[in-house]
């Protein structure tokens, strides 16, 4: 079967692989420049934690990401397996029985243990929760090296191509992972506004993922390696992708110093910004527009998510499954 998918970003690239897998041919039609050149992932925390996304999100986000560790394990070398610490400041204690409440699959860690797991840290913090099962990765490092696999198994790549789901010719099926750009055939769309920072930091090292609770805008670290590290990240109901407002920049890195000191000495490498596909009710989707298969709405959990719908997508072409309605029907 010939497949063109449209759209080289996370959600793209883990189709293509699931096809590939199944025997397809496949063709991805991109339209920037080169991988992650107009894709949200490029800015993404990589954070793979679908425990902690309990916090926030439906059941069947914490069910599905669980399968994300595993898929990004046998398709890059850059997971990192060590566990999510979730802290708080004094003031803000009470922000971490609440999240634990709302989660599961994590212990109670106290000041001995949280300077055993990031010395660094040491008497800065007396409770926390460990999530020992999460893992992270580096988005740009990971989608280059799918690419690249992707490309040696076969997989065709079409850059600066500006093609539309119904435009295309010369195919057994059309694949429509465009995220924002789909609002033509997916009118639902919404872009969440997501602000992060990279910095650097030769002062203090961070072992694994952190995520500092606070009342109105949580923060999360990941470290990058050489000193690298991911803050982020805000979610604003605004479309705006290019400028970041004064407002998040002071609000996060008012967090990573709070999160410790020396980090009010960090360098800021790079800011990104960017608008996450969502649908109304923040839930991704696999579904039919006719001939084309869309895949779509991954809002900020593109790399937990994006194996599950991929595989959901590929049972759907190779088997004839039938879509489920809803992502928690995808259980039953």
């Amino acid at each position: 079967m010939h497949i063109t998918i449209i759209g080289a970003g996370v959600a793209g690239l883990t189709c293509a692989a699931e096809f590939i897998a199944r025997g397809g041919n496949v063709r991805i039609l991109e339209r920037g420049s080169k991988i992650g050149a107009k894709a949200c992932s490029w800015w993404a925390g990589g954070m793979l934690a679908p425990w902690c996304e309990g916090e926030s999100a439906e059941p069947s986000i914490v069910n599905l990401g669980q399968r994300a560790i595993d898929w990004w394990a046998n398709h890059t070398d850059t997971l990192t397996s060590l566990g999510t610490l979730v802290l708080a400041l004094g003031r803000d204690i009470s922000e971490l029985k609440t999240f634990a409440n709302k989660t599961e699959n994590y212990e109670n860690v106290y000041s001995d243990q949280i300077a055993e797991l990031e010395p660094d840290l040491a008497d800065r913090f007396h409770k926390g929760l460990f999530f020992k099962d999460e893992a992270f990765l580096n988005p740009r490092k990971a989608i280059t090296q799918l690419s690249e696999k992707l490309e040696r198994l076969g997989v065709e790549f079409v850059f600066n191509n500006e093609a539309n789901a119904s435009e295309v010719r010369g195919t057994d099926l059309v694949v429509d992972c465009r995220g924002l750009e789909a609002r033509d055939v997916s009118k639902t769309l919404r872009g969440v506004k997501g602000e992060m920072l990279l910095i650097h930091s030769n002062d203090i090292k961070i072992n694994r993922s952190i995520r500092l609770l606070h009342p109105r805008i949580p923060l999360y670290l990941v470290p990058r390696g050489n000193g690298d590290y991911m803050v982020g990240a805000t979610m604003i109901e605004n479309e705006e992708r290019e400028r970041i407002s004064a407002r998040s920049i002071f609000e996060l890195l008012g967090s990573t110093f709070a999160l410790h000191p020396s980090f009010n000495e960090a360098e800021i490498v790079e800011i990104g910004v960017d608008a996450r596909p969502t649908f109304p009710d923040n839930l991704p989707r696999v579904y039919w527009k006719g001939e084309i298969l869309c895949v779509n709405g991954l809002y900020r959990h593109g790399f937990l998510l994006s194996p599950s719908m991929a595989q959901m997508a590929a049972k759907a072409v190779f088997e004839g499954s039938n879509i489920p309605e809803s992502i928690d029907e995808y259980f039953s």
